[in-house]
């Protein structure tokens, strides 16, 4: 049994110019080119677009991390420094870490009442990471996860949530679980809609459909030159070549899909047509991919300079985000009990 995604699932762009949107990851570590590619590009395009809340959603880590809790500080820190190296404005997108805004999981415990097991069991996110990991068993808060993150959109009134097509499902259940609570409780929260802009998924210089760190196949923002260097030597390329002078399929290499997702027209015409016509081998063509993401990285590397010798400041660049987060989140979690009427006298 599939979701079925509603059109209404999808935003109309044109009707949310200055609005909130809410986006973030898991702290598992440091963030890599796939994630660059598939949204943190996106996010630094559209900071000065909308309101821009980015959560570091470190309980939602502890799903398939639980085991070494003492490592999310150190990861909570790695991603922040990856947020602000890559063009993340502090002045324009507001970082937030997630267990430091208690009413999230507050928010979770009651949007939990509103959803059965079965749907959370068939959202085709949560089947295809449970199979990757070779899940037997789902905890809890594995199969939950998507409620969570329905917490995470409620709590801040976020009006839309950049995604890939793939995760259409996570905004459709969250969708239904905010139209319950307001049907039932007369609430007025904000029912948010998918942002779908581009992004390509990255494959694993393996060849691995997913870039992932726990594959071991993966460039990471903060790698070295030399480092990238040698990954980028490694890469799966077309098998079937084995001269420069053969005659390739640049559409089964995964130098070629990096350059698509990373390098100027103008290289990506020019590398396709060598390839299939045997004008460059595979090392000439790794060198090019290697030059482009150095010139990609670069400027990064900078900014990442600069924070590791301030890194009071990037502490103080997420504490400041979630404090400012918090009081949104602790006026919405207020109507959300007036609306339950189980607002009850502080004591």
């Amino acid at each position: 049994m599939e979701l079925k995604i509603e059109n209404a699932a999808i935003a109309d762009e044109s009707k949310f110019k200055y609005k909130r949107i809410l986006t973030g990851d898991r702290p598992t570590g440091p963030l890599h080119l796939g994630h660059y590619a598939g949204s943190l590009k996106n996010r630094v395009k559209l900071q000065d677009k909308y309101e821009t809340f980015i959560l570091i959603a470190d309980i939602q880590a502890l799903t398939t991390n639980f085991e070494h809790p003492e490592k999310l500080g150190e990861n909570i820190f790695l991603v922040a420094l990856d947020y602000l190296s890559a063009g993340i404005n502090p002045k324009l997108s507001t970082i937030i870490i997630q267990s430091m805004i208690p009413e999230i999981s507050e928010l979770t415990t009651f949007f939990s009442m509103l959803i059965s097991i079965n749907p959370l069991r068939h959202n085709p996110t949560i089947k295809t990471e449970a199979k990757e990991r070779g899940y037997k068993e789902l905890t809890y808060g594995f199969l939950g996860y998507p409620v969570s993150q329905t917490a995470d959109i409620a709590i801040f009134k976020a009006d839309l949530v950049p995604v890939g097509i793939d995760q259409l499902p996570h905004i459709e259940l969250a969708r239904k679980i905010v139209r319950k609570f307001n049907e039932l409780y007369c609430g007025k929260l904000i029912e948010p809609s998918a942002l779908i802009g581009e992004s390509p998924k990255l494959i694993g210089l393996d060849g691995n459909l997913k870039m992932s760190k726990s594959y071991g196949n993966a460039i990471n923002l903060s790698d070295d030159f030399d480092s990238i260097k040698t990954k980028i030597k490694s890469a799966l390329t077309d098998k079937n070549r084995i001269h420069p002078t053969d005659k390739g399929n640049p559409e089964i290499c995964t130098i070629y899909s990096y350059h698509k997702a990373f390098s100027e027209d103008g290289l990506i015409k020019e590398t396709e047509y060598n390839c299939k016509n045997g004008k460059i081998g595979c090392v000439k063509c790794k060198e090019n991919l290697f030059e482009v993401i150095k010139s990609l990285l670069e400027p990064m590397n900078e900014q990442r300079t600069y924070y590791l010798k301030n890194k009071d400041e990037v502490w103080d660049i997420l504490f400041a985000g979630t404090k400012k987060a918090k009081i949104i989140a602790s006026e919405t979690i207020k109507e959300v009990k007036n609306s339950m009427e189980i607002l009850y006298k502080t004591l």
